[in-house]
C-alpha cells in the first residue's frame, strides 16, 4: 500500500509535524513523488513505528539515526537500552516515575527557575526518557540533601561552586570507567564470536552488575576521604570540647549513620 503524508502519520499515531521533523533529521527516506504528492509505503510505516519504539525506550534521535543506518547492531542497542534504565533509580514498587523539571520543583518545593539554573550548571543532570529530559526520585532525594546544606547556613554560591568542582572531577573518572568497560568488556564480547543475542545479554548483565559496583566503590572512597578531611580539619582548628565530641562521633556513629541514611 501507499500512503500520503497525512495517512502515514495517522497510521503511526504521530502528527504530520512530527513526521516532517523526523524527515528533516534524516530518519525517514525520501518518498516517491507523483507530481507534488509524496507517497510512502509499508516499509516507511515500519520504519516510522521503529523510530517511535526506540524513542519510547529513551533513545535519542542521534542514536536512533545510527541504528537505522546500521552503525549500531543489536548488541549495542541492548546496551543503550540498559544505560537508559538506571537500576539504582527504582521506586519501592519497582517502577520508575519520570518527572518533568516543573514536577520536580513542585515535589521539592523550590522555584523552577532555581532548578533550571542548577541544570544549566550540570549540578542537576537529567535522564533521557522518551526523548525528553526527565528526573526520578533519586534526583528528588539528592536535591533535598542539597537543600539541607543550605538550611545549615552554607551560602548557595559556595554550594554551587563545590558542585561544579565535583562534577568536573567525577566526569573525568566516569569517562575513564566507561572507556575501561568498552575496551575490556564490550569489545572483548564482540570479538568472542558468540551469537549476537547471547553477546547482548552478557553485555547488559555486565553493565548492570558493574554500574552499582563502581558507584559503591566511588561513594565509599569519597565518604572515607571526606571523613578523614573533616577529622584532620577539626584537629587543626577545634578546641578540646569539639575534638572530644568529633572523635566519639567518628568512632561510633558517623559513617554507619551516613550509610543507613543513604
Amino acid at each position: 500500500m501507499e500512503y500520503r503524508v497525512e495517512e502515514l502519520a495517522a497510521k503511526a499515531g504521530v502528527s504530520v509535524d512530527t513526521l516532517r521533523f523526523y524527515k528533516s533529521k534524516g530518519l525517514m527516506r525520501q518518498p516517491r513523488r507523483v507530481g507534488r504528492i509524496a507517497l510512502y509505503d509499508n516499509d516507511d510505516l515500519e520504519r516510522l513505528l521503529h523510530i517511535r519504539a526506540l524513542q519510547a525506550k529513551g533513545f535519542t534521535l542521534v542514536v536512533i539515526g545510527r541504528i537505522l543506518r546500521g552503525e549500531m547492531d543489536a548488541v549495542d542497542e541492548a546496551l543503550v537500552e540498559a544505560v537508559m534504565s538506571d537500576p539504582d533509580d527504582q521506586s519501592d514498587s519497582g517502577l520508575e516515575e519520570f518527572l518533568s523539571l516543573a514536577e520536580l520543583a513542585e515535589r521539592a518545593g523550590v522555584p523552577v527557575a532555581l532548578l533550571a539554573a542548577l541544570e544549566s550548571e550540570s549540578v542537576l543532570i537529567p535522564r533521557r526518557h522518551e526523548g525528553e529530559a526527565r528526573y526520578t526520585d533519586a534526583d528528588l532525594a539528592a536535591l533535598r540533601s542539597g537543600l539541607h546544606m543550605l538550611e545549615y547556613g552554607l551560602p548557595i554560591s559556595d554550594v554551587l561552586e563545590l558542585a561544579r568542582q565535583y562534577h568536573s572531577a567525577t566526569r573525568a573518572v566516569a569517562e575513564r570507567a566507561v572507556a575501561l568497560f568498552d575496551t575490556h568488556v564490550r569489545q572483548s564480547l564482540r570479538r568472542s564470536g558468540i551469537a549476537e543475542a547471547e553477546a547482548a545479554g552478557r553485555l547488559v548483565e555486565a553493565f548492570r552488575q558493574l554500574l552499582p559496583d563502581t558507584v559503591t566503590l566511588v561513594a565509599h572512597q569519597f565518604r572515607r576521604t571526606l571523613l578523614a578531611a573533616a577529622q584532620e580539619h577539626i584537629e587543626a582548628v577545634g578546641d578540646n570540647a569539639e575534638l572530644a565530641a568529633v572523635r566519639v562521633e567518628a568512632l561510633n556513629r558517623l559513617e554507619s549513620a551516613g550509610a543507613v541514611g543513604h
